[in-house]
């Protein structure tokens, strides 16, 4: 299930035939609501893509929906309430926004025991790449987790730009096994510590010896960005990921316990 709302109607185009294609949309169904229709539209668009997930979990199916974007349903809910005389509350967003989108939100998840289930994905836009933009702050409230892509790292050529730091996922601990915990958080270790010294290092200021901790972010740091780095056309498994990430750090686990 895919709900464009807001997005231009080019992109709609060429994500049905681009990214879809004739396999991908004979397992789909694409709400489309650009953004030169009226605000009511796109609300009711992200409503119509949600309802139509609703259905098929009711049937029993497993439902991945990807939203694209929940800011865009902000702003449609924010002109309406403004043009009938709501106030503006934070940043020109009127109250009634920030009630809307968990009604919208929470609708995703379970059903009933035994039945189907929507998996959500939201892409939400923040404004000047303000992480505390009122509608990123309000997601990262109500949602399970969130993936943050870097525009730095984009600007650099590393893709997929997501920034490991900053992206968490408040279900990781219920859905993996403690080797998993174990490497993942192991692995954020020794990139934060890197990141950290980042600036010492590139200009030569940091002596080696005097931090073991960062003479070990040190030695991993180009294995874990290769890591990080995935093609467009590349896929990896769960299985196969998991592989690569112990094998990976196995020795630093080793250096550790």
């Amino acid at each position: 299930m895919v709900g464009l709302i807001g997005e231009r109607g080019r992109e709609v185009v060429e994500f049905v035939q681009n990214n879809l294609g004739e396999e991908g949309l004979a397992r789909s169904v694409v709400v489309a609501t650009p953004a030169d229709t009226s605000p009511l539209m796109r609300m009711h668009g992200a409503m119509l893509a949600t309802s139509i997930a609703e259905y098929y979990r009711d049937q029993g199916m497993q439902v991945l929906l990807l939203m694209d974007s929940l800011t865009r349903f902000a702003q449609a809910q924010r002109e309406i309430a403004l043009a009938i005389g709501e106030p503006p509350a934070t940043k020109g967003y009127p109250p009634s926004v920030f009630a809307k989108l968990p009604q919208l939100v929470e609708r995703a998840g379970n059903g009933r025991p035994g039945g189907g289930s929507i998996t959500a994905f939201y892409t939400v836009l923040a404004e000047g790449d303000d992480q505390n933009d009122p509608i990123a702050d309000a997601a990262r409230a109500i949602l399970d987790g969130h993936i943050v892509l870097s525009r730095e790292l984009g600007e650099s050529g590393h893709y997929p730009a997501i920034d490991i730091e900053a992206s968490i996922s408040r279900a990781m601990t219920e859905i993996t096994d403690d080797t998993h915990m174990q490497t993942a958080r192991r692995f954020k270790q020794l990139y934060s510590t890197y990141q950290r010294n980042r600036d010492l290092i590139n200009v030569g200021a940091y002596q080696k010896g005097s931090d073991p901790r960062v003479d070990e972010a040190i030695h991993y740091q180009p294995r874990l960005m290769q890591f990080l780095r995935q093609g467009m056309n590349e896929r990896v498994s769960l299985v196969e990921s998991l592989d690569d990430l112990e094998q990976l750090l196995g020795k630093a686990l080793a250096t550790t316990q």
